[in-house]
């Protein structure tokens, strides 16, 4: 079974911005439970289906497929609820470790996280200084439960 083992932090300051190009994102849900997600997303200009089991951990199944861009696209806008997912994603190689950072914007504005995806749960990896406080446990940065309760409406934001 396809997993994802993914650690998720804040990020402090502008260290990043420099080290990779950054890529639009736009995604919504079909189903989005503490069980199973089953996401709808367009990255740059490539549309993709992904669904993803409980997450135990860091871990969860993982099962992605691209799918037409125009598909992808009518989804979002007529299965989807709103508000969605609107973020510029950079991929940075850190040591050979990947980094993705996701600056949100919309009802997320505010918002910028950084994710690893490990081998394993006890991998050992280089925390770039721009990595601040791990957020891996707290469900609400997750991006479907940002399309739930936006990170604009927190009352105590980091």
């Amino acid at each position: 079974m396809p997993q994802e083992i993914e650690r998720k932090f804040l990020v402090v300051g502008d260290g990043w911005r420099e080290l990779a190009p950054a890529v639009e994102y736009r995604q919504g849900y079909l189903c989005a439970s503490r069980e199973r997600t089953v996401r709808v997303r367009i990255a740059g200009d490539r549309g993709f289906l992904t669904v993803k089991g409980a997450t135990r951990g860091a871990t969860r199944s993982e099962y992605e497929y691209e799918i037409p861009l125009v598909e992808a696209r009518e989804m979002l806008d007529t299965l989807c609820p709103q508000p969605q997912i609107e973020k510029r994603r950079s991929t940075i190689d850190i040591q050979g470790d990947i980094w993705e950072v996701d600056e949100f914007f919309g009802v997320n504005a505010g918002l910028i996280v950084a994710e690893i995806e490990l081998e394993s749960e006890d991998q050992p990896f280089v925390r770039p200084e721009w990595i601040g406080q791990e957020v891996t446990a707290d469900p609400r940065y997750s991006n479907a439960a940002l399309c739930t309760v936006p990170y604009s409406t927190w009352p105590h934001r980091p």
